[in-house]
Protein backbone atom coordinates (compact mmCIF):
# COMPACT_ATOMS: atom_id res chain seq x y z
CA UNK A 1 0.00 0.00 0.00
CA UNK A 2 1.41 3.35 -0.93
CA UNK A 3 0.16 6.77 1.26
CA UNK A 4 -0.14 9.21 -0.57
CA UNK A 5 -1.35 12.27 1.83
CA UNK A 6 -1.50 13.55 5.03
CA UNK A 7 -3.32 15.80 7.44
CA UNK A 8 -3.01 17.16 10.80
CA UNK A 9 -5.25 16.62 13.37
CA UNK A 10 -6.60 19.87 14.62
CA UNK A 11 -8.55 20.90 17.67
CA UNK A 12 -11.55 21.97 15.42
CA UNK A 13 -11.40 18.47 14.13
CA UNK A 14 -12.01 16.63 17.41
CA UNK A 15 -15.26 15.27 18.91
CA UNK A 16 -16.24 15.98 22.84
CA UNK A 17 -13.99 12.71 23.66
CA UNK A 18 -11.09 15.12 22.38
CA UNK A 19 -10.55 11.89 19.11
CA UNK A 20 -10.85 12.83 15.71
CA UNK A 21 -14.39 12.78 14.66
CA UNK A 22 -15.36 10.42 12.88
CA UNK A 23 -17.34 12.22 10.46
CA UNK A 24 -14.28 14.82 9.53
CA UNK A 25 -12.04 11.34 8.82
CA UNK A 26 -14.58 10.46 6.39
CA UNK A 27 -14.93 13.66 4.60
CA UNK A 28 -10.70 13.57 4.28
CA UNK A 29 -11.03 10.09 3.25
CA UNK A 30 -13.42 10.69 0.32
CA UNK A 31 -11.59 13.96 -0.98
CA UNK A 32 -8.59 11.86 -0.91
CA UNK A 33 -9.67 8.86 -2.09
CA UNK A 34 -11.61 10.86 -5.16
CA UNK A 35 -8.53 12.69 -5.98
CA UNK A 36 -6.51 9.65 -6.21
CA UNK A 37 -9.50 7.80 -8.19
CA UNK A 38 -9.41 10.55 -10.56
CA UNK A 39 -5.59 10.26 -11.41
CA UNK A 40 -6.10 6.93 -11.81
CA UNK A 41 -9.19 6.95 -13.94
CA UNK A 42 -7.84 9.99 -15.88
CA UNK A 43 -10.70 12.46 -14.89
CA UNK A 44 -11.56 14.81 -12.59
CA UNK A 45 -15.30 14.21 -13.29
CA UNK A 46 -16.19 11.19 -10.95
CA UNK A 47 -19.10 10.57 -8.12
CA UNK A 48 -18.23 8.32 -5.30
CA UNK A 49 -20.72 5.44 -5.83
CA UNK A 50 -19.93 3.47 -2.68
CA UNK A 51 -18.49 2.71 0.32
CA UNK A 52 -17.96 -0.36 2.07
CA UNK A 53 -17.95 -0.84 5.60
CA UNK A 54 -15.71 1.37 7.64
CA UNK A 55 -13.74 -0.49 10.34
CA UNK A 56 -12.17 2.48 13.10
CA UNK A 57 -9.21 0.71 14.63
CA UNK A 58 -7.78 2.62 16.67
CA UNK A 59 -8.54 6.57 17.66
CA UNK A 60 -6.65 9.66 16.40
CA UNK A 61 -5.62 13.16 18.68
CA UNK A 62 -4.87 16.12 18.61
CA UNK A 63 -1.43 16.82 17.14
CA UNK A 64 -1.35 13.46 15.26
CA UNK A 65 -0.31 13.05 11.83
CA UNK A 66 -2.40 10.90 9.58
CA UNK A 67 -1.70 9.73 6.69
CA UNK A 68 -3.93 7.73 3.37
CA UNK A 69 -2.79 4.73 1.61
CA UNK A 70 -4.99 3.72 -1.41
CA UNK A 71 -4.50 0.73 -4.11
CA UNK A 72 -6.97 -0.12 -7.13
CA UNK A 73 -8.36 -3.20 -6.20
CA UNK A 74 -10.88 -3.56 -9.06
CA UNK A 75 -11.43 -1.58 -12.70
CA UNK A 76 -14.62 -1.40 -14.75
CA UNK A 77 -16.11 0.19 -17.97
CA UNK A 78 -16.85 3.31 -16.31
CA UNK A 79 -16.06 2.65 -12.11
CA UNK A 80 -12.87 2.04 -10.37
CA UNK A 81 -12.76 0.37 -6.95
CA UNK A 82 -10.12 1.49 -4.25
CA UNK A 83 -9.03 0.00 -0.92
CA UNK A 84 -8.00 2.82 1.81
CA UNK A 85 -6.13 2.45 4.81
CA UNK A 86 -5.32 5.31 7.38
CA UNK A 87 -2.66 5.15 9.64
CA UNK A 88 -1.18 7.36 12.70
CA UNK A 89 2.20 8.79 10.71
CA UNK A 90 4.02 8.64 13.83
CA UNK A 91 3.25 5.26 15.15
CA UNK A 92 2.37 3.57 11.98
CA UNK A 93 -0.57 1.99 13.95
CA UNK A 94 -3.97 1.48 11.50
CA UNK A 95 -6.77 4.06 12.36
CA UNK A 96 -9.27 3.12 9.84
CA UNK A 97 -9.45 0.25 7.32
CA UNK A 98 -12.12 0.63 4.25
CA UNK A 99 -12.34 -2.41 2.26
CA UNK A 100 -13.76 -0.68 -0.61
CA UNK A 101 -14.70 3.04 -2.06
CA UNK A 102 -16.31 2.85 -6.27
CA UNK A 103 -16.15 5.64 -8.21
CA UNK A 104 -17.79 6.02 -11.04
CA UNK A 105 -16.70 8.19 -14.13
CA UNK A 106 -19.28 11.28 -15.40
CA UNK A 107 -19.73 12.55 -19.00
CA UNK A 108 -20.54 16.43 -19.47
CA UNK A 109 -24.13 15.34 -18.92
CA UNK A 110 -23.62 13.39 -15.86
CA UNK A 111 -23.86 10.40 -16.87
CA UNK A 112 -21.37 6.86 -16.66
CA UNK A 113 -18.88 7.15 -19.34
CA UNK A 114 -15.65 4.85 -19.49
CA UNK A 115 -12.45 6.11 -17.98
CA UNK A 116 -8.70 5.76 -18.91
CA UNK A 117 -8.55 2.49 -17.15
CA UNK A 118 -11.70 0.95 -18.60
CA UNK A 119 -10.67 -2.54 -19.61
CA UNK A 120 -7.47 -3.35 -18.06
CA UNK A 121 -6.65 -5.90 -15.50
CA UNK A 122 -5.12 -4.46 -12.36
CA UNK A 123 -1.80 -5.70 -13.44
CA UNK A 124 -1.89 -3.78 -16.53
CA UNK A 125 -3.49 -1.02 -14.58
CA UNK A 126 -0.85 -0.81 -12.44
CA UNK A 127 2.46 -1.28 -15.67
CA UNK A 128 0.62 1.67 -17.08
CA UNK A 129 0.79 4.12 -13.97
CA UNK A 130 4.19 2.67 -13.32
CA UNK A 131 5.07 3.78 -17.02
CA UNK A 132 3.38 7.33 -16.87
CA UNK A 133 5.42 7.51 -13.53
CA UNK A 134 8.20 6.92 -14.94
CA UNK A 135 7.48 9.28 -18.04
CA UNK A 136 6.96 12.43 -15.69
CA UNK A 137 10.26 11.75 -13.50
CA UNK A 138 12.42 11.61 -17.13
CA UNK A 139 10.69 15.27 -17.85
CA UNK A 140 11.15 16.40 -14.54
CA UNK A 141 14.79 15.35 -14.43
CA UNK A 142 15.25 16.69 -17.90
Amino acid sequence: MKYYSRHCVKPGDLNPAQRLFGGQLLAWIDEEAAIFAGCQMGTPMLVTKIMSEIDFISPACCGDVVEFGFEVVGIGQTSLTVHCEVRNKQTQQLIVHVEQIVFVALDANGKPTPHAKAGMTLKQAHSATQREREVRERRLAS
